[in-house]
């Protein structure tokens, strides 16, 4: 199981936003790379990074931030946000991101999603944000008439190389995961899924592990309890890593 923490970049800041509101946002570092590091030096060993500016405005905002990220981390570094396009795709990719996530082009564009996928074969994953079952698309503010059960089997023939799941409801709000929701769609799925929103505390990571043992779950977003300390990670990873047998 991998705990990815998140560094959500905001104005050129590390943020964090509650239930995906722009306006309801908390800094947590003047310094996105700086906080990047930080989790690096804590034991992470991936780390999730999303252009928020990018996701509402529909365009790369914060690439050279990203470049410097990924230049000072030596642990891979996934990306989301604002990338509705191959050309920034291609940019983030030469920049020294792993892998990305889309969201609003997977939904809205299959043809161009699909076409991305093969472009940059195991790089590419898909963004489900759900609120009250539903998806939603441009940063969480449009509905987009599907459902997790309605949208998935298209977005794997295209090609996802992954699956986010986040729970806007619980996004950011610290009140616990959605295993049910969560257990549902790694059954479902073929491809890894990564969970996101309300992964609050150690509780939440043990209440997840399980589903790593027998469904296509591998791990968790968190972001604001990490910040804040309710969710420590090198606990957490000594668990994880308890469970399968390692030495820490």
């Amino acid at each position: 199981m991998i705990l990815f923490p998140a560094v959500d970049i905001q104005n050129g800041k590390a943020v964090r936003l509650k239930q995906g509101r722009a306006h309801e946002s908390t800094t947590f570092a003047e310094s996105p790379v700086d906080a990047a590091k930080a989790w690096e030096d804590a034991g992470a060993r991936w780390l999730h990074v999303v252009d928020l500016d990018g996701a509402f405005d529909g365009a790369a905002q914060s690439r050279h931030i990203v470049r410097d990220i990924c230049t000072a981390l030596s642990i891979p570094v996934q990306l989301g946000g604002g990338i509705r396009d191959m050309k920034t795709a291609e940019g983030y990719l030469e920049a020294g991101v792993s892998r990305l996530i889309i969201g609003t082009l997977a939904l809205e564009q299959p043809e161009l999603f699909a076409s991305m996928c093969r472009a940059f074969p195991g790089q590419i994953g898909v963004s489900l944000d759900a609120e009250g079952g539903r998806l939603k698309s441009r940063g969480w503010v449009e509905d987009t008439g599907m459902t997790v059960d309605s949208a998935l089997p298209r977005l794997l023939e295209d090609g996802a190389a992954f699956v986010i799941y986040t729970d806007i409801e619980r996004d950011g709000m610290q009140c616990g995961v959605n295993v049910a929701a969560l257990k549902h769609l790694a059954q479902l799925s073929t491809v890894p899924v990564i969970a996101a929103g309300g992964v609050a505390t150690l509780e939440d990571v043990k209440n997840l592990y399980p589903l790593t043992l027998n469904t296509s779950l591998i791990g968790a977003v968190s972001g604001r309890a990490l910040y804040e300390g309710t969710l420590n990670l090198e606990e957490a990873n000594a668990w994880i890593d308890a469970q399968a047998g390692v030495q820490v």
